[in-house]
């Protein structure tokens, strides 16, 4: 039987090593995930799950369940790829449609036999990818934690630590700049 997120912590709290290595692997996927979409590169991705795992350990002795634990992770998420982006360690840019890639950025729809229809397709997510460079990084952070991760804005806020209003401006200017990057395009 597993254990919760409750006993892991205790457990890893009281020294065993084996609890913390459950808690990756619960998450890794999302925190890799979240990275990935956020830097659009699979090494800094790997970087910055690295340090957000590296964090944990260091912190999670000290977690006192003031929220859930997949808050706080995603919390340290957030800031270190906000950090990351902020000290210019990013690496060139690689398209995360590559066929090497897993988990493409932006899945809009499904493939088709129509290679007109892939072509639009494909043309639009190189768009959307460049307008998402050109908004602020909390503004991207917000914009993909809420339209690809799927997290309500009482969770982003909690991540974050800043108010839902907060929140809904960031979203609300990174929709609007996104649509006029892209209506210059389309209209």
């Amino acid at each position: 039987m597993a254990l919760s997120e409750i006993e892991l912590i205790n457990n890893f709290k009281n020294g065993d090593e084996p609890a913390f290595n459950e808690l990756v692997l619960k998450y890794d996927k999302s925190v890799l995930s979240l990275a990935l979409k956020y830097v659009q590169n699979r090494d800094d991705a790997k970087d910055i799950y690295q340090e957000v795992f590296l964090r944990v350990y260091r912190g999670l002795k000290n977690f006192q369940f003031k929220s859930e634990f997949s808050t706080w992770l995603y919390r340290i998420t957030v800031n270190v790829c906000l950090t990351f982006l902020r000290s210019g360690k990013k690496k060139s840019m690689l398209s995360l449609d590559d066929e090497e890639n897993s988990e493409p950025l932006h899945n809009i729809t499904s493939g088709s036999d129509n290679p007109d229809d892939d072509f639009l397709r494909n043309e639009f997510k190189d768009n959307l990818n460049d307008a998402l460079e050109k908004l602020s990084p909390k503004q991207k952070m917000i914009f993909i934690l809420k339209h690809y991760e799927g997290y309500k804005i009482r969770e982003i806020s909690q991540m974050l630590n800043s108010s839902e209003g907060t929140i809904k401006k960031y979203l609300f200017e990174a929709n609007h700049k996104l649509r006029g990057y892209l209506n210059e395009l389309y209209v």
